[in-house]
């Protein structure tokens, strides 16, 4: 058993995770009672994409292990794969289980966010992004979902571009931040700034379709002015 489960977290930390569940799934234990096979199996189930399979497992993780701090990451998981998959109240379900025993965190309020935008209800999202920055100011991920809010609703494009320049200067090359960025500077009316940012973000996201959305909209829009 031994042997299948280390090679399975060898696999994990290399980010395998098709090999490590191949290997998880040889250890010859029921993950009903070892929460700790539960939990690599619920982490390598979200990361293929099988949610059904990875809500097993992790819920069996909540409700049985002793570690707190996995725990949480567990719920977290939980509340993001609820969110992705359109089940709104039981991944808020999962964030005030967090927030209840005492779990604060910018990870928290993006996803609340995340949720919130979800149901249009912006002003609710937006709320929950500048409580994430408040803990979390120079968050990427916070900087770059509050910019993008802001442009994309057209509410303050100025601070837009300014939340996404930040969160490109701390990740430069991140695909989703630049297409945020050349989005808020076309909101803004900047179009050559913002095919700039557009074209990079396509080049670097493998024709991801949301940014290739995007730049065709800036492009036919630059054609016809």
């Amino acid at each position: 058993m031994s042997d299948y489960l280390e090679a399975g977290k060898r696999f994990l930390e290399m980010k395998n995770y098709r090999s490590a569940l191949e290997e998880f799934l040889l250890v010859d234990k029921d993950p009903s009672d070892s929460p700790d096979l539960s939990y690599y199996l619920g982490i390598c189930y979200t990361n293929l994409e099988k949610y059904d399979k990875a809500l097993l497992y992790l819920e069996q993780v909540v409700t049985t292990h002793s570690d707190v701090l996995l725990v949480y990451q567990c719920r977290l998981i939980l509340s993001y794969i609820y969110s992705i998959t359109g089940r709104y109240k039981l991944a808020e379900f999962e964030l005030s289980e967090l927030v209840g025993v005492g779990f604060e965190s910018a990870q928290i309020y993006g996803t609340y966010s995340y949720i919130s935008y979800s149901q249009k209800l912006v002003d609710k999202s937006l709320e929950y992004l500048r409580k994430a920055a408040e803990l979390e100011p120079e968050n990427p991920n916070v900087l770059n979902s509050l910019g993008y809010i802001l442009a994309n609703e057209e509410i303050d494009t100025e601070e837009s571009i300014a939340a996404c320049k930040k969160a490109v200067r701390l990740k430069s090359e991140y695909p989703a931040y630049l297409d945020s960025l050349g989005w808020a500077y076309y909101k803004a009316g900047k179009i050559d700034e913002a095919l700039v940012y557009l074209r990079k973000a396509f080049a670097l996201s493998n024709t991801n379709k949301i940014i290739a959305g995007h730049l065709r909209i800036v492009i036919d829009y630059s054609k016809q002015n």
